[in-house]
């Protein structure tokens, strides 16, 4: 019986197997070898930080201010612009969009840093 059983899994192999020794004489395992391009936890917080990102701008900054970080930082999916294409597209001057952005992103920091930007809420 025990060997009609082992024979079942004969073809099974386990990642903590043994497949040969480093120089030191440390077991090497098929978990050392294989290489897993598993990014689901650091995909997953990067939606949560962007989701949070998209909210503070919705909740904290003016519709000037929104629409500038929204197309300087591409946060509706589209690619970033600079902010000379800002500039020409908003009708206002390079210089402009670069202070509506740096005041901004300073209300986005202390919106994200502060007690309810830590929660998510």
């Amino acid at each position: 019986m025990y060997f009609r059983s082992r024979r079942k899994l004969q073809g099974e192999v386990s990642l903590s197997d043994t497949l040969d020794n480093d120089a030191e004489s440390n077991n090497l395992s098929l978990m050392d070898v294989i290489r897993v391009d598993d990014t689901m936890l650091e995909d997953l917080d990067v939606k949560e930080s962007c989701r949070r990102v998209r909210a503070a701008v919705r909740r904290c900054l003016t519709d000037r201010e929104a629409k500038i970080i929204t197309l300087r930082y591409g946060l509706e999916g589209k690619a970033p612009l600079t902010q000379r294409e800002i500039a020409a597209q908003c009708a206002i001057s390079r210089s402009y969009v670069s202070r509506i952005e740096k005041k901004a992103l300073e209300k986005l920091r202390g919106a994200l840093e502060g007690p309810e930007g830590a929660d998510g809420k």
